[in-house]
């Protein structure tokens, strides 16, 4: 689909921008920062490949500020969980993150941005906005390290269960229920609801 064509080219600059990142995030996520194009995403955003490139530059670039959109609307999530009694303020953040599932391709993509720390441009950016969670959970939410250990290690293990579409043994395989079960607790129904089957393109 051409950008002439889409609704998307109607829209003001910024709704635009923010339209690629999100088909964007949901691509990289499917399909790993190695193994997406730009031709795919401006396909998943209904806009034209050149037009992706004017807007991002590289494929890099793109990805870069998809991963970096993606750490500020988790820590977003996080923050709104601040106000309100501090005894459940790290379950209601646990239910925040699952909650971040409904952005199609998010949590996959940070699972990848932090195994690319290898990459001399892209790692230095996820080293950055990984500190940038840890100094927020130690500094902002004031969790000591055993608490910042256990609730990053969960969100990590959520991402590994999300990625490998895992969802669909839930059913079928006990060990897996456990699994899910202890990982997210009161947030398995949403994470069931929300994240991608093994079926599914996206």
């Amino acid at each position: 689909m051409s950008s002439m064509s889409s609704p998307t080219s109607r829209m003001p600059s910024g709704e635009r921008r923010e339209s690629i990142l999100a088909a964007a995030t949901a691509v990289f996520g499917a399909r790993s920062y190695a193994g997406t194009t730009t031709d795919e995403v401006a396909k998943a955003a209904g806009v034209s490949q050149p037009y992706v490139v004017r807007m991002f530059g590289t494929k890099q670039k793109l990805f870069l500020d998809v991963v970096d959109r993606a750490v500020q609307l988790t820590l977003s999530a996080f923050r709104a969980q601040l106000e309100g009694p501090a005894e459940t303020r790290i379950e209601r953040m646990g239910g925040a993150y699952v909650g971040l599932l409904a952005e199609r391709g998010l949590l996959q993509t940070l699972n990848n941005a932090f195994l690319l720390g290898g990459d001399p441009e892209i790692g230095p950016q996820c080293r950055r906005l990984f500190v940038d969670v840890l100094h927020f959970v130690r500094n902002e939410v004031g969790m000591d390290s055993e608490q910042a250990f256990a609730f990053l290690g969960n969100g990590m293990l959520i991402n590994t269960l999300v990625g490998l579409r895992l969802g669909g043994d839930y059913d079928r395989d006990p060990d897996v229920k456990d699994l899910y079960d202890a990982c997210l607790g009161g947030g398995v129904g949403a994470a069931l609801t929300l994240a991608p089957r093994a079926d599914e393109p996206w």
